[in-house]
């Protein structure tokens, strides 16, 4: 007989196991640990010990995660303050790469913004960018994370060619003004299947921030 249709029978016949519980109880299974040989409700045990150790594993991994997030929340929420209490774009601009590379440990950030007042035109932030740099961000419907650097953009950083991972966030509010950029040497940093729900928030809280300080379009 095929065991398919023992197993099937078993299933749709669920009393077998109270009319025949002696013969039940004499069923010896390999333990699922190798060794001796053991009775099968011994074995079901066993069998429910390993899902409440995944189940627990499980848990613990949760609890992990909900814990990281709580910390990034609060880094993210005393960002917000220090960015709406500054009074100007420079400061501005200063408290967000600040808080980027020592609230969230991001190697290097770089940021690009046009259209801004020519009399800020000092800063590095507001240097002459690419066409091809503008449209890469106009496109941008969120953020992106990968190897691949956006055009131009390795010259904004450090040793811009020795940084093997990118995140790139567009800066809008009713039109792209810029793009901010987050690098690492790191290959694995900025993956291309990382979560960015943080990074979307991250990048409407800092298009907010600067847009106070744009010319109004």
């Amino acid at each position: 007989m095929d065991a398919s249709v023992v197993a099937e029978y078993l299933k749709q016949h669920p009393d077998f196991f109270e009319d025949y519980a002696d013969i039940v109880a004499e069923i010896f299974v390999p333990h699922p640990h190798g060794g001796h040989a053991i009775p099968i409700a011994e074995r079901q045990i066993l069998t429910l010990r390993d899902r409440i150790r995944d189940l627990e594993r499980q848990l613990a991994e949760l609890v992990r995660h909900g814990t990281e997030n709580d910390v990034i929340s609060e880094k993210l929420h005393r960002s917000t303050l220090a960015l709406f209490a500054a009074r100007d774009l420079e400061t501005t601009l200063a408290v967000l790469s600040h808080s980027l590379k020592e609230d969230f440990a991001v190697p290097q950030v770089a940021m690009r913004i046009w259209g801004a007042d020519p009399a800020e035109a000092r800063l590095p932030e507001l240097a002459e960018v690419p066409v091809e740099a503008r449209d890469y961000a106009d496109h941008l419907r969120g953020p992106c994370c990968g190897a691949q650097a956006a055009p131009g953009s390795r010259a904004w950083f450090e040793d811009g060619e020795s940084l093997g991972s990118f995140a790139y966030l567009p800066l809008r509010t009713e039109t792209t003004f810029g793009v901010l950029a987050l690098a690492s040497r790191d290959a694995q940093r900025f993956h291309s299947a990382m979560g960015t729900v943080y990074l979307l928030r991250l990048a409407e809280l800092a298009s907010m921030a600067i847009a106070r300080f744009l010319p109004a379009s």
